[in-house]
């Protein structure tokens, strides 16, 4: 993405995070920098410490997001895309989660494949930096790269890669227009989430309580349309928050209250 990028002209900064897991994540980003180096670009070292224990990829993700700009470009691939689908598809997501990354500015290289991406640091010379935790079996995302879909692929008798990253379009597009009208919908009006079609009652529900862009579980989805129909006056949310009624209207409660 950086190559191509410049190659165009852009006025380029490649941004590299090193999260402490791996003891040689030093050597990569030396290598990283060498990358940058050779095609001209400014680097700039993000050192963070993710400290290993359970959910380590999501919070990996989640220092490196809070590290980086809100606009900062990423190489996620159509691989990577497909990838992302089946992961949502195994936590029981929706259509918004299976809608998986959207293309635009901060995805520039979404539409091509990781061969491909390989296939032009080949024609300029250029030895990508191979992350070995991408070959550990423990991650939910690794096995699914190098076992699911491979076997997908082979039971389809084709690649599924382009299916599935179209899958993902289609629901994305059906997602938005289901967003439009549920936006509609006071999500604080009780009566109103009640009276609803409980297809836009929970995406109204979902939006308004969210954080960070992080909707809570769809069991506590459940409990506040519960709670709107008259089942209880307040419920419980998953992060510790709470939701109650009063006068046909809601409020969130937060833990520190």
């Amino acid at each position: 993405m950086t190559a191509l990028a410049h190659h165009h002209g852009c006025i380029v900064t490649a941004h590299h995070v090193d999260h402490g897991i791996r003891t040689e994540s030093a050597d990569d980003a030396r290598t990283s920098r060498s990358i940058a180096a050779q095609l001209g670009v400014e680097f700039v070292l993000h050192e963070l410490q993710v400290e290993p224990g359970p959910n380590l990829e999501a919070r990996a993700r989640a220092a490196r997001k809070q590290a980086l700009a809100p606009d900062a470009l990423t190489g996620h691939t159509a691989d990577d895309q497909a990838e992302t689908l089946i992961l949502r598809l195994l936590r029981g997501s929706g259509s918004g989660g299976l809608a998986a990354m959207t293309p635009g500015p901060t995805h520039p290289i979404l539409g091509l494949r990781r061969s491909e991406t390989e296939a032009v640091c080949a024609e300029i010379g250029i030895e990508p930096v191979r992350d070995g935790s991408n070959q550990v079996l423990d991650v939910w995302r690794n096995r699914v790269r190098h076992e699911l879909l491979p076997l997908a692929t082979n039971i389809a008798a084709r690649d599924l890669t382009p299916i599935l990253t179209r899958t993902a379009d289609l629901l994305r597009d059906d997602d938005r227009f289901l967003d439009a009208l549920a936006a509609t919908i006071d999500a604080t009006d009780a009566k109103a989430i009640a009276g609803a079609d409980p297809v836009l009652a929970r995406r109204a529900l979902r939006c308004w309580l969210s954080v960070d862009g992080y909707p809570p579980d769809a069991a506590s989805i459940e409990r506040v349309l519960a709670v709107a129909r008259g089942n209880g006056i307040a419920c419980e949310l998953s992060g510790g928050r709470r939701v109650e009624r009063s006068n046909q209207r809601f409020r969130i409660i937060s833990p520190d209250r």
